[in-house]
């Protein structure tokens, strides 16, 4: 899948924002500073489409890009980041609850998680709450180039006996600077693309 042409074209706040072309969805998630915006300049090759942020927690809406004019590539806020206050943590779990309850546009969730760490409680509650929903999820590993080469069998061990993938899901190795994992989402969004049609 080759990408002719990407912009963010919606920044909704609740359900009657949402595009209504009934265009394929691929949704996003992750903990904050994992690497959401990386990922998303490094899928649809542009370096400053979503911009990066030193402030975790900064994405606080749904940001719906569209890619080809043909799909919705979706960003949403970043869990698990301590500053931000309760209240904002609750709207945003509800902004992201009320997508997936019915969104029949969605494809595939991309849920990203850090390759140097073992996943974190709240990666496991996502996990989780997208198995509720029975929504199909391939696992991003982001960070891969920043683990030593003898370390990296390990840690995929790790985040496998973690998560405890269900049947159907998968996982990516993914780097934002060697660019690697790239074609691999690309055609698996291909994948799904041609199903539909």
């Amino acid at each position: 899948m080759q990408i002719k042409s990407a912009k963010l074209d919606i920044i909704a706040v609740r359900r009657s924002q949402y595009p209504n072309e009934k265009k394929p969805e691929f949704l996003l998630v992750g903990r904050s500073n994992v690497g959401k915006s990386s990922f998303i300049n490094t899928i649809l090759g542009q370096k400053n489409l979503a911009r990066t942020s030193s402030r975790p927690g900064k994405t606080q809406t749904l940001n719906f890009y569209l890619v080809n004019d043909s799909l919705y590539l979706i960003d949403v806020p970043g869990y698990g980041y301590a500053s931000v206050n309760q209240e904002q943590q609750k709207k945003m779990g509800m902004l992201i609850e009320e997508y997936l309850e019915k969104r029949e546009e969605l494809k595939r969730v991309f849920m990203l998680v850090d390759f140097r760490i073992k996943p974190t409680e709240n990666d496991l509650l996502m996990y989780q709450f997208l198995k509720y929903y029975n929504i199909p999820v391939t696992v991003i590993l982001t960070k891969y180039d920043k683990v030593a080469a003898s370390k990296k069998d390990r840690n995929l061990k790790l985040i496998k006996d973690t998560l405890n993938l269900a049947v159907g899901d998968d996982y990516v190795l993914f780097s934002s600077v060697s660019k690697k994992g790239r074609s691999e989402v690309l055609d698996i969004i291909e994948n799904f693309l041609i199903e539909t049609i």
